[in-house]
């Protein structure tokens, strides 16, 4: 299948919501929470230009979903782009294509794509600087074969999520690395 056959097999950010089962008000209080700057929005006027779309690669499950997506949809208002949203568990020929460090079916996976259908650029599944975050914090975790890996593992998830819902200065993070994909 071709990435515009993937598009129109997507879900539009509303059934999207509509169907999660989790993380759904943790995402829209991002979405409520999160604005971009005047500046910002200037700078996605020249991208409004080149009508793109983009594929979303997600599940409700997914942490940096969470956090991602509901950036996403404020810079596809103000850039014109049209999002379809695609399973990922159901989906795997399609995300098989787009394995983060060739193995890896991390999500989320934003796929922009002309009229045409081409490719035009691939961000995910997080902004650099994040994964940074995300690095450093599992690099306190005690050994995989220690008896209390699994709930600290846990802790560390928990705070991230926290702050993935409440610390504005990670939106702009992730809204800037989003958007240097696009400018």
């Amino acid at each position: 299948m071709d990435l515009n056959a993937w598009f129109h097999k997507g879900l539009t950010a509303s059934e999207y919501i509509g169907l999660m089962r989790q993380n759904k008000e943790e995402m829209l209080q991002i979405y409520e929470g999160f604005s971009l700057s005047d500046a910002d929005k200037e700078k996605l006027q020249d991208v409004r230009a080149r009508n793109l779309r983009a594929i979303v690669l997600t599940e409700d499950w997914c942490g940096d979903a969470l956090l991602n997506n509901p950036i996403l949809m404020r810079i596809a208002e103000a850039a014109g782009i049209e999002l379809h949203f695609v399973l990922r568990d159901q989906n795997l020929e399609l995300m098989d294509q787009y394995l983060t460090n060739g193995t890896s079916r991390a999500i989320p996976i934003f796929i922009f794509i002309n009229e045409e259908g081409g490719e035009v650029a691939v961000w995910g599944p997080r902004a650099a600087e994040m994964q940074a975050l995300v690095m450093e914090r599992r690099a306190g975790l005690p050994d995989k074969d220690a008896a209390d890996f699994q709930e600290k593992q846990m802790e560390v998830y928990k705070q991230l999520k926290v702050e993935y819902q409440t610390d504005s200065a990670i939106w702009q993070t992730v809204a800037n690395s989003i958007m240097a994909k696009l400018i």
